[in-house]
């Protein structure tokens, strides 16, 4: 039998024994004791009679308390154990320091800037979907937070950060967007990382530690799809997609196919002798030669 089919069999790891026989030898190489757990068997779990625990003081002293309460949310469900690894909690780093450089890159214009809800009513484009994407995240937060679902609820978190990065903020508006965005990102990021997001908030200019202030609810009438992109194809292949508004009937999704440039090219000359037409979803151009 082999050692790492023993090793399973048993429910041992190597850890159990060649981490004291390195140490013994004198040998300090993580890269070959991890080798070696990877021919021979699992690596085992983190425990004191193993000698493999992670004392967290290190990394907090190294990439601060915030990045090791993100770390250990975000690495799994509540009720499963999981293995502590560097690269974790430097990929926790990396992400509050792209949320701290992205926030110092518009603090001027969000500093200056002030929002009303009646002012974010009737948006339209790219800051209407930003702000529907924001919205979403809170609601889908607000339930995660109460199921425990800590780590769903920090990746929620983390596409809308990734959302804001690629919005380029022109006009007055944009920033109105922005600023209600970024506070309520921050909102949700407090009970996970409050040293940071505390910090962030009192350079926004506000007087008051966040504790003070109302936790944000979700707007119903943002959340509020009024228009969506199907497919169209044409004799079952995918040749363009258009924007219709929720609900259009077959008339209007037919008129706003046949308006597009793409579709055109491909019926020029020919007959369209059916549509198949499922509301929401796609519309199917059947056409042959006239």
């Amino acid at each position: 039998m082999r050692i790492g089919d023993f090793l399973k069999e048993h429910k041992l790891s190597v850890g159990d024994n060649v981490r004291f026989l390195f140490e013994k030898l004198g040998i300090h190489d993580e890269k070959l004791l991890k080798d070696t757990e990877n021919q021979m068997g699992e690596p085992a779990k983190m425990s004191k009679s193993k000698a493999n625990t992670v004392d967290p003081e290190d990394a907090i002293n190294a990439y601060g308390a915030d990045t090791v309460r993100l770390y250990i949310l975000f690495a799994g469900p509540v009720e499963k154990d999981f293995e502590w690894t560097d690269e974790g909690v430097q990929g926790a780093y990396r992400f509050l320091r792209r949320l701290w450089n992205y926030f110092h890159e518009n603090l001027e214009k969000l500093k200056l800037t002030s929002y009303s809800y009646e002012e974010l009513k009737d948006l339209k484009g790219k800051v209407k979907e930003i702000r529907r994407k924001t919205h979403t995240t809170l609601k889908k937060y607000m339930i995660d937070m109460e199921e425990l679902a800590f780590n769903t609820a920090i990746a929620n978190i983390m596409e809308l950060m990734n959302t804001l990065q690629d919005f380029e903020p022109t006009q007055e508006q944009d920033y109105k967007v922005l600023k209600e965005s970024f506070e309520i990102l921050l909102f949700m990021l407090y009970p996970i990382t409050p040293h940071i997001c505390e910090e962030l908030w009192s350079r926004l200019g506000y007087t008051k530690p966040m504790c003070f202030y109302p936790f944000p609810k979700p707007d119903e009438a943002a959340l509020k799809v009024e228009e969506l992109e199907i497919p169209v194809q044409i004799n079952g292949k995918l040749r363009a997609v258009i924007t219709l508004p929720v609900d259009a009937d077959e008339q209007t999704a037919k008129s706003t196919a046949l308006s597009n440039e793409k579709v055109r090219k491909f019926i020029d000359g020919k007959e369209i002798k059916k549509v198949i037409y499922v509301k929401n979803k796609l519309i199917n151009l059947v056409v042959g030669d006239v």
